[in-house]
């Protein structure tokens, strides 16, 4: 809880970064994301209650975070990760040296699903960025 800021260093604007260092990674969203496009604002709020002297939210609907800085609760994004173009159909294509219409078939053993190996490469990245974070506010003694 605490880290991050409204502006430049937010939680989702350091995570994001992250993410699309990855070459696969073609969109983000944190907590219900795109669905808030169909909700009133009474439906998106986090309320926060004490339980047992710990100050949570009786929800999660922004994925733990508000206004940019993480609110203690977990933080929950996804990310839509673009299909390998590599798979063994002929496909459109040019010839960089003529210029040309062409077409390419790959030929060989490949992955078309990419998803099995980036799921340890977004988690790996998310300890990165959160890690940055965590770094860049150590003059907030009161995070430690």
């Amino acid at each position: 809880a605490g880290v991050g800021e409204p502006l430049f260093d937010s939680v989702e604007s350091k995570l994001s970064s992250y993410m699309f260092s990855i070459g696969a990674i073609k969109g983000i969203e944190f907590g219900r994301g795109f669905d808030f496009a169909g909700l009133y604002g009474s439906e998106c709020n986090d309320e926060f209650k004490n339980v047992d002297g710990k100050i949570i939210t009786t929800t999660n609907n922004n994925g733990g975070i508000n206004g940019g800085i993480a609110n203690g609760m977990p933080v929950v994004f996804r990310c839509v990760v673009k299909p390998t173009p590599s798979i063994g159909k002929v496909q459109n294509t040019i010839d960089l040296n003529t210029k040309e219409n062409t077409t390419i078939q790959i030929n060989g053993r490949h992955d078309p699903a990419i998803i099995h190996r980036a799921r340890i490469v977004i988690d790996s990245m998310a300890a990165l960025a959160i890690s940055d974070l965590i770094v860049s506010s150590k003059g907030n003694e009161w995070l430690l």
